[in-house]
């Protein structure tokens, strides 16, 4: 039996983590003061704990979000099994359309991940999406996410190459076109040549509950390219999207094959 020190201690961990969890995005380290009510030292040795354990993590700025171990939980549980069961066979479609990686992607915590790929049938560009994670701010996926109800996490905005957008201002500029053409496209902000092309699949309160997207080198995802991969990957959305409120899968929104991307 664990003394009452001990079990304390854990009532307080878990009390720490659960406040952790239901926060909407990271939680400064000031605030987790306040909401405990616990002496920074005791507050720094707990989270000190739960990150050794892979439960909390660190942004860049210092605030406490879920840990790997927490979101990897979450992932095996797969409450999204239905989704990708439904999305699956327009995923091939598009995949089979315009021959690049198609991504289903879910928000968790402060990242995108891929749930499902369909790989490109070129060598040039073929990339597993499926075990890393990405960045809202500077991915197709991730802006059609958090333009349609997502949430930004706090903290600076990384470079991830010379064109990133950093600035929070010309960010909301980026997304109120999204949410307005409802197509997300970014060119060499996440990987220098990569361009990706993103729509968000929406429930009947018109939030996102996941995106889907087309990416490819810029070799081949040209501008005449790109127009022909957003009228595509928006339709395929727009078919998930209303599938997914039917549970079951409609006839096919594509038109035939007219080409790789």
């Amino acid at each position: 039996m664990a003394s009452p020190t001990g079990t304390q201690a854990v009532d307080r961990a878990g009390s720490l983590l659960v406040y952790v969890l239901a926060a909407s995005e990271p939680v400064p380290f000031g605030e987790l003061v306040i909401a405990t009510e616990l002496p920074k030292s005791t507050l720094s040795r707990l989270l000190s704990s739960l990150e050794r354990n892979g439960l909390v993590q660190r942004t860049t700025t210092g605030a406490v979000q879920p840990g790997p171990r927490i979101t990897d939980y979450a992932l095996s549980v797969r409450p999204e099994d239905d989704l990708i069961r439904i999305a699956q066979p327009y995923l091939d479609e598009l995949g089979a359309l315009t021959g690049e990686t198609v991504n289903l992607a879910v928000a968790v915590g402060s990242e995108v991940r891929q749930i499902a790929q369909v790989d490109s049938t070129y060598l040039l560009g073929a990339v597993n999406w499926m075990d890393r994670p990405v960045p809202f701010h500077c991915s197709a996926l991730g802006r059609a996410l958090i333009a349609f109800g997502g949430t930004l996490p706090r903290g600076r905005l990384k470079a991830f190459t010379d064109t990133t957008i950093t600035s929070r201002r010309m960010l909301d500029t980026e997304l109120e076109r999204v949410r307005r053409t409802r197509i997300s496209i970014v060119d060499s902000e996440l990987e220098p040549g990569l361009v990706a092309v993103a729509a968000p699949i929406l429930n009947g309160e018109r939030i996102a509950i996941a995106a889907v997207s087309v990416s490819g080198p810029s070799v081949r995802m040209t501008p005449e390219q790109i127009a022909s991969v957003a009228d595509a990957v928006t339709l395929t959305a727009q078919g998930i999207s209303d599938a997914v409120r039917l549970n079951t899968r409609p006839s096919s929104p594509l038109p035939g094959k007219a080409g790789a991307a």
